[in-house]
């Protein structure tokens, strides 16, 4: 479950944002680590057969698609070969860009049918709710299905049955995986091998929300009642705080909180805090499910609209409608003695009710400035 790095992000008007920065040009679209790992286990198997290693290596993707790919890596040693590919991620800030993908075969026992095993680099997972048992490498199902056809495909080709133990390695990939969710997700010891299509497409949103739909299965599978999807680190880590939360209990949910909501609906935890920034909030007051800067805007006329502004004089309130960021509002109420926040939470506490439409959860919404203090909290 991959994720863009937290020392990479860039952030031109929020602190509290997680989210690189699309720009604004084309973009080149890359290859998951399932492709490669397809890849690489098709040219292994093919050098474990024949003793030649296809390079480049061509495999066919769910779609139909049928891309090649160079080897880094090749080597046969005994009853076992193995075959290494570079992943290359396209223009997407792809935390597993550049790593390398090795997959190691050997034949087994008749009838043990194909195998798969978690390498160095590669997790394991151990909470249930995943896409795979407890106890499994972190391979997810497309990868484990797109394996299966190439060396079934292989096998049979070659008149011998497809009992096959499959090895996949990334090395360094247990420090990568310290930048992805899968720690929180209960998949230690590496990163997961993933990928619906084998495409990455860059900066892709569904690519986040698929991480947070996992992180609710996860949460539930574990029992817990109480979760948490803050806008960024630092309304989390006020909000953990303030509830006493596990880490379970965090959702990621960054931008998306229609994402968040609209799963939550059909899957619901008893118990829901969101969290974030005032102008994160303040756009979720205003009935904005995606709170990117460049998909929702903030509409000044909101906030006159507020009984707490009502009684200010003319000049402030031009001064209000005219400011240029949210944080410029929140500084001109502050000077006024008018404490904004309460009202901007309370009104984004019942937007995401709004979009839960009677699950039975319980929404309380904490609003924090910058250094992480806690503005206002409606539940």
């Amino acid at each position: 479950m991959s994720k863009p790095s937290k020392t990479t992000s860039s952030a031109p008007t929020e602190a509290d944002d997680l989210r690189v920065e699309r720009p604004d040009i084309a973009l080149r679209t890359g290859w998951t680590t399932g492709a490669c790992a397809t890849a690489a286990t098709k040219a292994a198997l093919t050098a474990l057969l024949t003793g030649e290693f296809p390079d480049p290596v061509s495999i066919t993707l769910p779609r139909g698609e049928t891309p090649a790919f160079a080897l880094a890596t090749e080597g046969i040693n005994g009853d076992s070969a193995f075959a290494g590919i570079i992943k290359d991620a396209g223009d997407d800030p792809d935390v597993t860009h550049g790593a390398t993908v090795v997959a190691k075969l050997r034949r087994t026992n008749p009838g043990s049918g194909i195998v798969f095993v978690a390498g160095d680099g590669v997790g394991m997972v151990t909470k249930a709710g995943l896409p795979i048992a407890p106890g499994e490498a972190a391979i997810n199902p497309v990868p484990r299905q797109m394996m299966t056809k190439e060396v079934e495909a292989l096998c049979a080709s070659h008149g011998i049955a497809a009992d096959i133990e499959i090895t996949i390695s990334v090395p360094g990939g247990d420090l990568l995986a310290e930048q992805t969710w899968n720690p929180r997700l209960g998949i230690l010891g590496g990163i997961s091998i993933l990928g619906t299509t084998g495409i990455v497409h860059p900066f892709s949103c569904a690519a986040w929300i698929h991480s947070i739909h996992r992180g609710i299965d996860v949460a539930r599978a574990e029992g817990l009642t109480h979760v948490l999807g803050a806008t960024g680190s630092t309304s989390e880590k006020t909000a953990q705080a303030f509830h006493n939360l596990p880490d379970g209990a965090l959702l990621d949910m960054g931008d998306f909180a229609g994402g968040l909501l609209k799963y939550l609906r059909a899957h619901p935890v008893p118990r829901l805090t969101i969290a974030g920034g005032f102008a994160k909030m303040a756009k979720l007051a205003q009935g904005a499910l995606d709170l990117h800067s460049s998909r929702s805007q903030i509409d000044n006329n909101y906030f006159l609209s507020l009984d707490c502004i009502k009684n200010l004089n003319q000049e402030t309130r031009d001064k209000i409608r005219f400011a240029n960021t949210a944080l410029e509002v929140l500084e001109i109420t502050k000077e006024h003695g008018v404490k904004i926040a309460s009202p901007v939470a309370e009104a984004a506490r019942l937007s995401a009710c709004g979009v839960l439409r009677g699950a039975p959860i319980q929404v309380d919404v904490i609003v924090t400035d910058r250094k992480g203090n806690i503005l206002a909290h409606a539940r």
